[in-house]
């Protein structure tokens, strides 16, 4: 493992369930835009991609068949791509517990998040994440074989992600996505961010981790991610925007810009085959 201790994984979230093309046009929507993305992604150095779906009104949809689809034409059209799929657990708030996992058990990805606590979402609905649906989804992953990436909106959720390792939900070692500046979540600040790691570290030690910032606090959350020792994820469901007033004109631009980063901060990007190692995927 000391090879990897360099190494930085790339995520990218190309989607998401909010953004439209009214917002960017470049957004990637349909299983066809979003595979070419995610490969075009992979190119450029992203090893995980994070997959959210949308259905044919530009919704978020939990549709097993659009994550099938977007699977089947990466594989098809690029099928020297190894790129780490991770699968969302959360891309409508008006899925069930059911719809919720069904595509993990059907498409067994290497990946699916699993947001370890509910909140107030945007300060308009709620983001349900129960304890019974927890467990369900912490064990089921355990059996598919799915490796679980804590999404922490705040630290209460790293928290509730150790009392899940300690009853058996959830199997170390675990890897956390630190979600900052997000609508009643953690602000995103290099202080909470530090303050998110220490708390990860003294719960939930061995752990690995990432980290996003949403708007205006996400370049202070790249550069605090590489200069800490975790890992980033950039993208188009975290950010339309690549600069105040400035379009982002693809994600890709997004990945190459994380990378450039991180190799001027004398690291280096990891390679799928290498956050497979740093991860412990099979």
């Amino acid at each position: 493992m000391s090879e990897l201790k360099n190494k930085t994984i790339i995520t990218v979230a190309t989607t998401g369930a909010w953004p439209t093309k009214a917002n960017n046009p470049n957004v990637p929507m349909t299983p066809e835009e979003i595979s070419e993305d995610v490969y075009a992604c992979w190119k450029a150095g992203a090893a995980i991609a994070h997959l959210h779906m949308r259905d044919d009104e530009g919704h978020g949809t939990m549709d097993k068949e659009k994550f099938r689809k977007t699977v089947e034409l990466l594989r098809a059209n690029h099928p020297d791509c190894d790129i780490i799929l991770n699968m969302t657990t959360s891309g409508d708030i008006h899925a069930d517990d059911t719809t919720r996992q069904i595509h993990l058990k059907e498409l067994r990805p290497e990946m699916g998040s699993y947001d370890c606590g509910s909140m107030n979402w945007l300060h308009t609905s709620l983001f349900l994440n129960p304890p019974a649906f927890l467990e369900e989804l912490g064990k089921n992953m355990q059996e598919w074989g799915v490796k679980p990436e804590i999404e922490a909106f705040d630290p209460g959720m790293i928290a509730n992600a150790a009392y899940y390792l300690k009853k058996g939900v959830l199997k170390a070692p675990l890897h956390f996505q630190f979600c900052m500046g997000c609508a009643n979540g953690i602000p995103g600040s290099l202080k909470n961010l530090i303050f998110m790691k220490e708390t990860m570290e003294s719960l939930c030690p061995g752990s690995t981790w990432s980290c996003f910032g949403v708007g205006h606090c996400a370049l202070e959350m790249l550069y605090g991610a590489v200069a800490l020792g975790g890992h980033i994820r950039v993208g188009m469901e975290d950010n339309v925007m690549y600069a105040k007033g400035v379009l982002a004109e693809s994600n890709v631009q997004f990945v190459e810009r994380a990378r450039r980063v991180i190799e001027e901060y004398g690291k280096q990007v990891a390679t799928p085959a290498e956050a497979r190692g740093i991860l412990g995927l099979k």
